[in-house]
């Protein structure tokens, strides 16, 4: 019986030293004895693992299985992970797609818990104000995570709160972060006083009843989402119970007042005008839209200020087709030229193709958005909407003529398909009636990820999608 000696919490690190030395010996997973912590073992000591095995290649998959599953609380986690990679170093390679299997089926359930707690502690942790002895402004926070996952937050923390100076403690262990570097620490106990009022908690509470909606307040809804546990620790929960029983009343004046106001005539009838002058030219079709734009009150979408047409040579093999323009190119009048576009524009030129020979456009052609004081927030395109430029979209991919249309995040295949499509589960080749078709995600979804490993991972995803799709029309041609 061989025993692997690993730290309390996610020992990711050691686990995957000990996983090296169990595959380089072909240790089997019933000889391994998992000895966590200081618990003794049953089974006393062992030879020790070589420490210079070779690392394990494993299916991208199976690595982020692993780190996500570290994190879980079950005791049996390290010998169900060496159970999954021992099967997978024997050829079993795609055995995360068979979901009905024991193994994958109960991996599955543990690594769902651990995501489930990260959204969690992203979402209910609150920070409040405390000051150094120094005078220095601190912020400080208390969370009560179900699985070992607050290194794992990290990123995401340091991330949204980079500017400031703050501490995170939970029982399991500790975040600190001077705006220069991130210090891991020991677990702590709850500070005393932190249910004090500041500003923080007042900012809080005051920006959960702005945004509560009285129509759709559903407590048992409610509670599911954010379960009593958090409550201790959340501001804005002080004001649940009046807000809910103010719900009715408010919802009668809402109900009141919208019969005073006019209803916003709805654009069918100009579409359908438009769509009966039929262009002869792509320059054509764009300048009756942009024509049309008084005729229908504006925008197909409140808020923007211009139309942003498509980009790109007629006879363009590839199509690339994203969600709407965002705050920069309603600005310039020109598709992909913001954050996402400057990323897009990488990520082409890594998979070989060049952006000037393919054709940019969206799915939705003026910018949706909220305004925040002088920030202009973007707002996704309702179905409807989408349904309203679909006329625009596919007049512009008869004058193109692409071979392949590559459609970016899950607006634009459903502009495509008719039909919601789920990217990351359908991810890859798909008919698009009349046109070979690439369904991959939006470069906004990358820049939204945390900076670390997985991000990079998922950049290169979206990277080896785009060689895909060159290569299908590379094939066709």
């Amino acid at each position: 019986m061989r025993r692997v000696e690993l730290k309390d919490g996610a020992d990711l690190d050691g686990f995957r030293r000990a996983l090296r030395g169990l595959v380089a010996l072909g240790v089997e997973p019933d000889e391994v004895d998992w000895n966590i912590g200081a618990a003794p073992s049953l089974f006393g000591d062992a030879a020790p693992l070589p420490a210079d095995a070779p690392p394990v290649p494993l299916p991208r998959p199976v690595g982020a299985l692993i780190e996500s599953v570290v994190c879980h609380r079950d005791p049996e986690r390290y010998a169900l992970l060496h159970r999954l990679v021992r099967r997978v170093v024997r050829g079993e390679r795609d055995m995360l797609d068979h979901h009905a299997d024991p193994l994958v089926h109960r991996l599955a359930l543990l690594d769902k818990a651990v995501r489930r707690d990260l959204h969690k502690m992203h979402a209910f942790l609150r920070f409040h104000e405390v000051r150094d002895p120094d005078g220095g402004e601190r912020y400080l926070a208390w969370f009560e995570p179900d699985h070992f996952i607050v290194e794992a937050t990290a990123p995401f923390f340091v991330e949204r709160f980079e500017s400031l100076v703050w501490t995170i403690l939970t029982p399991v262990g500790s975040l600190q972060w001077d705006r220069r570097s991130l210090t891991i620490g020991p677990a702590a106990l709850r500070p005393e006083g932190l249910d004090r009022d500041d500003r923080f908690a007042e900012g809080w509470q005051r920006y959960y009843e702005s945004t509560f909606n009285p129509a759709r307040v559903n407590p048992t809804a409610m509670r599911a989402e954010m379960p009593r546990k958090y409550w201790a620790n959340l501001p804005e929960a002080a004001a649940i119970p009046a807000m809910i029983r103010s719900a009715p009343a408010r919802v009668q004046a809402m109900i009141e007042a919208e019969a005073a106001v006019p209803r916003r005539r709805t654009p069918d009838k100009a579409v359908a005008a438009m769509a009966r002058q039929e262009p002869a030219t792509l320059a054509e079709l764009n300048r009756i839209i942009r024509a049309a734009e008084p005729m229908i009150s504006g925008p197909l979408v409140p808020g923007a200020t211009q139309a942003v047409p498509g980009e790109g040579p007629v006879g363009a093999a590839i199509a690339i087709v994203g969600e709407q323009p965002g705050d920069r190119e309603d600005v310039e009048g020109r598709p992909f030229v913001g954050p996402a576009g400057q990323l897009l524009t990488r990520a082409l030129e890594e998979a070989g193709i060049a952006r000037s020979a393919a054709y940019l456009t969206n799915a939705v052609k003026h910018f949706k958005f909220v305004a925040r004081g002088k920030r202009r927030l973007h707002q996704s395109p309702t179905a409807g909407e989408v349904k309203h430029y679909r006329w625009w979209l596919m007049k512009e991919l008869a004058f193109v003529r692409p071979r392949l249309v590559v459609t970016l995040g899950a607006t634009a295949a459903l502009a495509l398909t008719g039909r919601s499509v789920s990217v990351l589960r359908e991810r890859g080749p798909m008919g698009f009636g009349d046109w070979e078709g690439f369904v991959t995600v939006h470069p906004s979804h990358l820049l939204r990820l945390p900076a670390g490993e997985g991000a990079e991972r998922a950049y290169r995803d979206f990277v080896s999608d785009l060689r895909r799709a060159r290569g299908l029309v590379e094939g066709a041609g």
